[in-house]
């Protein structure tokens, strides 16, 4: 039997490069700004991590209450496909639950262990096995790749009190790495579906949700999601969006997964990956 598969080589080459420019302008804007002194500023981090880990272990708790927890007895068949990722991309231990909702959706969370993945309960509507494993990897990626503590620790040092215009500075910056996290993120779901085409389609049908009706989606809503991504990055307002925004637009993750694909890396590390589940 060959040894597990364990790697990061997946992240999205630009995010350290982000993520490193992020904390060194956090770290000039405390030193030149007279808004926060040094030793208030690591006591304002202490607590915005306190504040985030406690609201973590509440939403938890919450999702306890309120969401189904998916175990082998209560879900087998989405417990195969969560395992099979799991066992693809070697993640820690994870708990994933899913919530009654009206949109399309999934996002994680946690700053201990086990992180938790919630999943909104119209993608087991509207999505394939193939394209479900694309947005359970992904979500996967984000805890493998260390986001889900990250972004609240980073999010805090974005946080300090500081000049209305570091402040906006600091929070571009953010935004900045969230967008490379995404790219990051969608290639650990490209390898855990092993299937480039599903992982795409995943990704317009996320974008259709927003015209799905009572009934679900429908080709219509398939048809205008495509023209709309297709169209979303000649709008100069979507691009200036966009600086604010978590998430890249859809048509620049489509774009990097393709690219991506057609790598020597990708390859070599699907083969990989795909041995994790012998």
């Amino acid at each position: 039997m060959p040894n597990k598969f364990s790697t990061s080589a997946y992240r999205y080459p630009g995010e350290y490069m982000i993520l490193a420019g992020t904390i060194v302008l956090v770290l000039l804007v405390i030193g030149l700004t007279a808004a926060a002194t040094l030793c208030g500023s690591v006591l304002f981090i202490g607590f915005i991590l306190f504040l985030s880990y406690n609201a973590s272990t509440a939403q938890h708790s919450q999702l306890l209450q309120r969401a189904r927890r998916i175990t082998q007895q209560n879900e087998p068949e989405l417990a195969v496909i969560i395992t099979e990722c799991a066992e693809r991309l070697q993640v820690e231990p994870v708990q994933v639950f899913v919530v009654p909702n009206r949109v399309l959706n999934a996002y994680t969370f946690g700053l201990s262990s086990p992180k938790a993945i919630v999943l909104y309960e119209p993608l087991f509507h509207v999505m394939d096995r193939d394209e479900l494993q694309f947005i359970i990897g992904h979500e996967m990626g984000h805890v493998c790749l260390g986001h889900t503590w990250l972004n609240s620790l980073v999010g805090g040092m974005a946080g300090i009190p500081t000049t209305a215009s570091a402040a906006l500075l600091l929070v571009l910056a953010l935004r900045w790495w969230n967008r490379a996290c995404e790219f990051s993120a969608d290639r650990a779901g490209l390898l855990a579906c092993a299937t480039p085409g599903k992982a795409i389609t995943a990704l317009v049908k996320l974008e259709a949700g927003a015209d799905a009706g009572a009934d679900g989606l429908d080709n219509d809503d398939i048809r205008r999601a495509i023209q709309r991504i297709e169209n979303e990055d000649d709008d100069w307002l979507n691009n200036l969006g966009e600086l604010v925004a978590t998430h890249p637009m859809i048509i620049k993750r489509i774009q990097q997964l393709r690219q991506y694909t057609r790598s020597a890396e990708y390859q070599r590390l699907q083969v990989q990956v795909n041995q994790n589940l012998s």
